[in-house]
């Protein structure tokens, strides 16, 4: 053990070290406690889809009506999303990052521009920069997980065209001042909200404050589609673009050609992508739609469990919440304080899995990864606040198919932990 303790909370130098490591305090850690019963008989996932026979049914009726892809439930969805949010234009596309890619391209970046990304964020947000032929340019992050605002202006260069503040685990980023810096340079702000549906910004609701906004359903997400995403905006130019683009560059209403609406002929206005919703998506969200407010409502009664049980542990710090914003609790994310105890936050983990509760680490920061790295030049050290916090994140489950028992036997082990494990 020698070894992995004097590197606590550290990047590994390989995946080998990394489970040589995990598997020396496997054997220490359920050695020491042979004697001993864990909180729970099962293992707790760290995310579920909450998907009953309504969704089933529904995907079902899709099924038997012949029409699988884009059609009229995708279009549906697309106008009950708007209207939740309290958009103009909601458009539906197979993923978040075929959203993201999109209002890129839409908002005309291209090879030779340069697009400032946050470096804890999943690495969906800068690939869509590189495919755009641009480059991320990637910041900092504050102790909340967004975007460091003091780290923005030094990174704009002549090359900077737009800013993608990331809505980390469903906490607003500062759009205020993102916004004030966006316009005193002109950049474009797309907002990757794929933690964020459901969340609120000074009143008003994410999807509605920056010209785009890109929402994620992936399954873990506080609705889903099973895979998806949707983009907002209330501008009709963008919209249209990216409805064009976002099926081939097929000139407007190209699903309805095999309507009795529709039309054989088609033109190709852009060399367009294979973004498209289906019907059988939609017809999971219109669901998970109907019951997302009290999906948030389940999350965040569970976010005050964890908060109220786990705050004056002096080994944990919890996730810092904007009194003036909604917080959708996509994530829950504990923060350890690793001087306070003797095991590092891979190990912490794996605790946490001998005693059945599954976690996750939201996210291992861009530039420590190799293509950025390799590309970029980007090397551990660049972002000390990133890394230091990387180093003692934890997310917990939470879910709404959770059950108030399994959020008190996440608390419990996670106590359990703690006692054996402080200094």
């Amino acid at each position: 053990m020698g070894a992995c303790r004097t590197r606590i909370g550290a990047r590994p130098d390989s995946e080998r070290t990394f489970r040589h490591c995990l598997m020396e305090f496997k054997h220490m850690f359920v050695e020491s406690l042979s004697a001993k019963t864990r909180v729970r008989e099962t293992f707790l996932p760290f995310a579920l889809p909450w998907i009953s026979d309504q969704e089933i049914n529904e995907v079902a009726d899709t099924l038997r009506s012949g029409w699988l892809t884009t059609g009229p439930k995708t279009k549906l969805f697309e106008t009950e999303f708007a209207q939740y949010i309290g958009v103009k234009h909601a458009i539906a596309v197979n993923s978040c990052t075929a959203g993201l890619h999109l209002a890129l391209l839409t908002s005309g970046i291209t090879q030779g521009d340069e697009v400032i990304v946050p470096t804890i964020t999943f690495a969906a947000t800068a690939n869509v920069v590189v495919h755009c032929g641009a480059k991320p340019v990637l910041a900092d992050v504050g102790d909340d997980l967004n975007i460091k605002i003091s780290e923005i202006p030094r990174l704009i260069t002549p090359k900077t065209k737009a800013i993608i503040p990331v809505h980390f685990a469903g906490q607003p980023a500062p759009l205020t001042e993102i916004l004030a810096i966006a316009k005193k340079n002109n950049l474009i702000v797309i907002e990757d909200a794929a933690h964020a549906v459901g969340s609120s910004y000074r009143g008003k609701k994410i999807g509605t404050i920056s010209p785009i906004t890109v929402f994620s359903f992936y399954p873990t997400k506080n609705m889903t589609t099973s895979e998806g995403g949707m983009v907002c905006t209330n501008n009709d130019e963008i919209a249209e673009k990216i409805r064009i683009l976002s099926l081939h560059g097929i000139s407007k209403d190209a699903w309805k050609r095999y309507t009795n609406e529709g039309s054989w002929y088609y033109e190709i206005h852009y060399p367009g992508y294979k973004y498209n919703m289906t019907d059988i998506q939609a017809a999971i969200g219109l669901c998970q739609l109907a019951k997302l407010d009290q999906f948030l409502a389940l999350r965040r009664r569970y976010a005050d469990l964890y908060t109220d049980a786990l705050r004056f542990i002096p080994e944990i710090s919890l996730p810092p919440v904007d009194p003036d914003s909604l917080h959708s609790w996509h994530l829950y994310v504990i923060l350890l304080n690793l001087e306070k105890l003797t095991i590092n936050r891979a190990q912490f983990i794996e605790a946490l899995r001998y005693e059945n509760i599954g976690t996750s680490v939201h996210f291992i920061p861009l530039h420590l990864h190799p293509y950025y790295q390799n590309t970029f030049g980007y090397r551990a050290g660049c972002f000390p606040n990133a890394e230091w916090l990387y180093q003692r994140i934890i997310s917990l489950p939470l879910y709404p198919k959770m059950t108030q028992n399994d959020i008190n036997d996440t608390i419990q082990a996670i106590k359990n932990i703690i006692k054996r494990m402080r200094k």
